[in-house]
């Protein structure tokens, strides 16, 4: 898959693309990154790429000749239909569920953008979807395009040490959607703080029991709305149920 970046800082993507166990994913091409550097499709000796918004206000606006000359050459340089994905406060939010079809495509071309936003004609014209990671405000698209590069990269065959390790992520339906539960390592007692018995029982049965009820205290505790579309989806067994009624 094939992912083009059109940012005006694509150096913040270098240290990004070569650190953590990700980087075999873009060193590989399984997930192909390519940047692009907006002021390149700028015209005027400073390359200006934004402007005071109509009607007033404070900050600057996104112009949308630069990002059209610049998108029409990454659609040059690909040659496909790809998704031209915008991140924005107004996006859908980004999900695991979203994630896992980002992962089996084959890319899109992510616009980063700065300031106070980009020129709405742009967006009404050339922009397919936008993307939020939630419900704040970041000062440019590059930390959520980071995000979903790195979040659909791990989902990659071959990316993870263990081929299975993101199947008992958090929010995965391997998990029925549930929080994951709680890890530890060695040593067994760290300032006075014991290792589970459960975990160090070596009974697979036993092990694997305490985990789903961890994982269900956890989510009952810190996000119930995924323990309620859990419920909703019959994912819950009546031993699942029994637990909650107890906590």
């Amino acid at each position: 898959m094939r992912f083009d970046v059109v940012t005006l800082f694509p150096e913040l993507f270098a240290p990004f693309l070569a650190a953590g166990v990700t980087r075999r994913a873009f060193e590989t091409r399984q997930v192909d990154v390519r940047l692009w550097q907006l002021r390149d499709y700028a015209e005027g000796n400073y390359r200006r790429v934004d402007d005071r918004p109509f009607g007033g206000g404070p900050g600057m606006v996104m112009l949308a000749e630069p990002l059209a000359r610049c998108l029409a050459a990454v659609k040059a340089d690909r040659d496909d239909a790809a998704p031209v994905v915008l991140f924005s406060p107004i996006g859908e939010r980004l999900d695991h569920a979203g994630v896992e079809r980002w992962s089996a495509g084959a890319g899109a071309v992510l616009l980063c953008g700065r300031y106070e936003g980009v020129d709405q004609r742009f967006v009404d014209t050339e922009v397919d979807l936008q993307l939020s990671l939630g419900d704040f405000v970041l000062s440019g698209g590059e930390i959520a395009a980071m995000a979903l590069l790195d979040a659909v990269a791990r989902l990659q065959p071959g990316v993870l040490n263990d081929a299975g390790s993101h199947q008992e992520d958090s929010f995965n339906p391997a998990l029925d959607g549930l929080l994951d539960c709680p890890h530890y390592t060695r040593p067994e007692e760290w300032n006075g703080l014991k290792v589970p018995e459960e975990l160090l029982s070596g009974h697979h049965a036993r092990i694997a029991d305490w985990r789903r009820t961890q994982r269900l205290a956890i989510t009952a505790r810190h996000r119930p709305d995924l323990l309620s579309a859990a419920r909703a989806a019959g994912r819950l067994t009546r031993a699942d149920e029994d637990f909650l009624r107890t906590l």
